[in-house]
């Protein structure tokens, strides 16, 4: 028995001594993240090099004129205008003529065939054909029916009763690329100048399966266009015109932002819509771990270039620049619904101070659980 409180006492005052040094080192436990004063005690410095911005419903539109960092901030898209009904015909196009004569002694026909075939004749570059009798004959630029007429009147002087029939197989320059994503990339020759995208990708195949968030190029005339996918099907005025030479690719759309801390994933995350706030990213990534996560703490990280830098008000005061949120509040979750993520932020959520204190109440739990088994021998 004597041994027994000797023992309970030696424990009492171990008990006693390691609780005054893990209240005392409490915030050197181990821990999945940082707490908010960790991460911003720098902002009290005489030299900080990083700019604290706490985001609120009065100051989001401020901050919704700061440049856009990570992309560009929009999706170019040409506007959509319709065209001729008929193709155009176009360098590189092949032309088949079939000429109808009943004279006689015509110079093209012979006496048993009233017509005379001239298939696979190439447009030059500079737009022309070559016809016998007639030499070089620009139809570049024109349709099939205005080329139909100009070769018939040409042949007037030579064969009066001529009658032209013209079928024209469209080359590169009237033809639409299909790069990449869809089910079956290649060359679609483009009917007439009414031809859309969406009816090109629905010829292709539709959008190769298993693309992310896809996103669709449009590269014309030497500049891209994108948009993403979901868009472009939503809305109808974006099913524009193709025009010939047009090159489409179907890729990823691969803007991304880092999510760690106390969160449900500590990972990249990639858009999953065009635009996405910091509460639908928090959504996004499992929200905040309950037993850990501080909501007052929610802080977005970004970078800045150095041109955007300004002292106006219509941009940041530094490169560096932590947004923070206090969850807690119904002004901090309206600013968070409102405030844009761009690409390459970073979302922390920081760790609750309460989670140190949590552990050495657990730690002292045990000591004391061990304690009380002691006391019964």
């Amino acid at each position: 028995m004597i041994k027994g409180l000797v023992l309970v006492r030696y424990l009492v005052k171990t008990i006693q001594t390691v609780t005054l040094c893990l209240v005392l080192a409490a915030c050197t436990l181990p821990r999945g993240a940082a707490v908010t004063g960790e991460i911003l005690h720098e902002k009290d410095s005489s030299t900080p090099t990083f700019q604290v911005m706490p985001v609120t419903r009065d100051n989001l539109p401020q901050i919704r004129t700061w440049p856009v960092t990570g992309w560009s901030g929009v999706y170019r898209w040409p506007e959509g205008t319709r065209g001729p009904d008929s193709p155009l015909v176009q360098p590189g196009d092949r032309v088949d003529l079939v000429i109808w004569d009943s004279q006689e002694n015509s110079l093209l026909t012979s006496a048993m065939d009233k017509k005379v075939v001239l298939a696979g004749l190439t447009v030059s570059a500079g737009g022309t054909i070559f016809v016998p009798y007639l030499d070089e004959i620009q139809i570049g630029g024109q349709t099939p029916d205005q080329a139909r007429r100009q070769l018939q009147t040409a042949l007037k002087p030579i064969v009066p009763s001529a009658q032209v029939q013209v079928e024209l197989v469209p080359g590169r320059q009237n033809s639409a690329e299909l790069v990449a994503g869809v089910a079956r990339p290649g060359s679609y020759p483009l009917p007439d100048r009414n031809h859309t995208i969406l009816s090109v990708l629905a010829a292709s195949g539709g959008i190769a399966s298993g693309l992310r968030h896809p996103l669709v190029r449009l590269i014309r005339d030497g500049v891209t266009y994108e948009m993403r996918a979901e868009r472009l099907f939503a809305d109808a005025s974006r099913n524009i015109l193709l025009r010939g030479g047009d090159k489409i690719v179907v890729a990823e759309d691969n803007r991304y932002f880092t999510a760690l801390g106390a969160t449900g994933t500590e990972r990249l995350v990639y858009f999953e819509k065009e635009e996405i706030t910091a509460l639908e990213a928090l959504s996004v990534i499992g929200g905040l771990t309950d037993s850990r996560a501080n909501p007052k703490g929610v802080i977005v990280l970004r970078d800045y270039d150095t041109r955007q830098v300004r002292s106006d008000g219509r941009g940041p005061l530094m490169q560096q620049v932590v947004f923070t949120f206090d969850l807690t509040s119904a002004d901090g979750l309206f600013a968070a619904r409102g405030f844009q993520i761009n690409p390459k932020d970073t979302v922390l959520a920081t760790e609750s101070p309460v989670t140190g204190v949590q552990t050495v109440v657990g730690l002292l739990g045990s000591l004391l659980g061990l304690a009380g088994r002691v006391n019964t021998f």
